[in-house]
């Protein structure tokens, strides 16, 4: 396999003003809106006879980045996974549960790890890399979960950095107000991470196990400029274009800058999971999210993103990105329109038994 490239850097570590765990209520609802889809899951497609001979019940969470929403999804987890045993009788024989928490080797895991309660159902275990590579040995987990992490491309498609490409995304920083070679381009590239995500999930997942993804996107057959967190990324592209016309940040900059991200559809996960052939489909379901309002959606984009702006623009830029995007674009914008959704896509898939 050609060598990935990983350009986005991990989300703010730390406890402080501008961290991911005190600006990450957005991924925090996810989780919860689908707390209940999880247990659904779980209650009725998860076969304790499969891992009866088993003392330990493998779990683990991809993209988990650091605070305590990914404390509160395998909490969730594993509460269903006992009610499970214990619903079948099996109460007494309740396995052990370990759980890996993964994300890039220079996500702050010293912040995730001084956030785990004195007293944990689970044996904990950190697991640093890309969720685009293979992290675990062959069937050793019985259930995957991966929350706002999977719409993260491993990298920018290439030509769109191309000058000399028709999909070249000269003066953006995002594709969903961009040409239609653009957005062909991404959408072939999240094709392909997600071709790639299947096939080593298949060989890491024991034959019976469970995956959960949550992930932000849209409806099918949605235009892009119609999602809103694509529209919020607009604005933020918009307020680097403003700051390139004042001469503070260079036209070349913006032009070699794109964020890898895609918001995909149900559909699109749909054919890829039948392209893998790997996994049945036991729950697809469009979950509408809530819009944050403006300033929760700054500060979310600046836990998201000030790594990544802060290697390619410099650090100087960015008080005065992040107010612009709040005073004068978010807070100007329609982006609370009937017309511009918030959407999570729920997956749910079972590893096959004769594939």
């Amino acid at each position: 396999m050609a060598e990935l490239v990983i350009p986005i850097r991990p989300m703010n570590g730390g406890n402080g003003l501008y961290s991911y765990s005190k600006n990450s209520i957005i991924q925090r609802k996810a989780i919860e809106a689908t707390k209940e889809l999880i247990n659904k899951t779980i209650a009725e497609e998860l076969d304790v006879n499969t891992f009866s001979s088993s003392n330990t019940f493998r779990i683990a969470d991809l993209g988990c980045s650091v605070g305590t929403n990914t404390l509160l999804a395998v909490k969730n987890i594993i509460n269903a996974v006992q009610h499970k045993f214990q619903s079948q009788g099996n109460g007494t024989k309740l396995p052990e549960f370990q759980v890996f928490f993964n994300d890039q080797a220079s996500n702050d895991f010293n912040q995730l790890f001084t956030s785990l309660p004195s007293e944990i159902q689970y044996f904990a275990a950190g697991v640093p890399g890309s969720f685009y590579r293979r992290l675990f040995p062959k069937y050793s987990l019985h259930f995957v979960h991966s929350s706002s992490a999977a719409h993260w491309l491993s990298r920018v498609p290439e030509e769109v950095e191309d000058k000399s490409s028709p999909a070249w995304n000269k003066g953006k920083v995002h594709y969903s107000n961009s040409t239609a070679e653009v957005i062909k381009a991404f959408e072939a590239q999240f094709a392909k991470d997600m071709d790639n995500f299947l096939k080593i999930r298949a060989q890491e997942i024991v034959h019976g196990g469970l995956m959960v993804l949550i992930l932000p996107g849209r409806f099918n057959g949605a235009p892009h400029a119609n999602n809103y967190i694509n529209k919020a990324y607009e604005l933020l592209e918009s307020s680097l274009i403003d700051m390139a016309k004042k001469g503070m940040i260079s036209d070349e900059k913006v032009d070699s800058f794109n964020v890898p991200v895609y918001y995909a559809s149900l559909q699109e996960v749909e054919a890829a999971v039948k392209r893998n052939g790997c996994f049945n489909i036991e729950l697809m379901e469009n979950i509408i999210h809530e819009k944050p309002q403006p300033k929760v959606m700054s500060a979310t984009f600046r836990a998201g993103l000030e790594g990544t702006f802060k290697e390619h623009f410099g650090d100087e830029i960015l008080d005065e990105l992040f107010d612009k995007l709040l005073y004068n674009k978010l807070q100007e914008s329609s982006l609370h329109s009937k017309s511009c959704e918030s959407v999570y896509l729920f997956v749910s898939l079972k590893r096959n038994t004769d594939a």
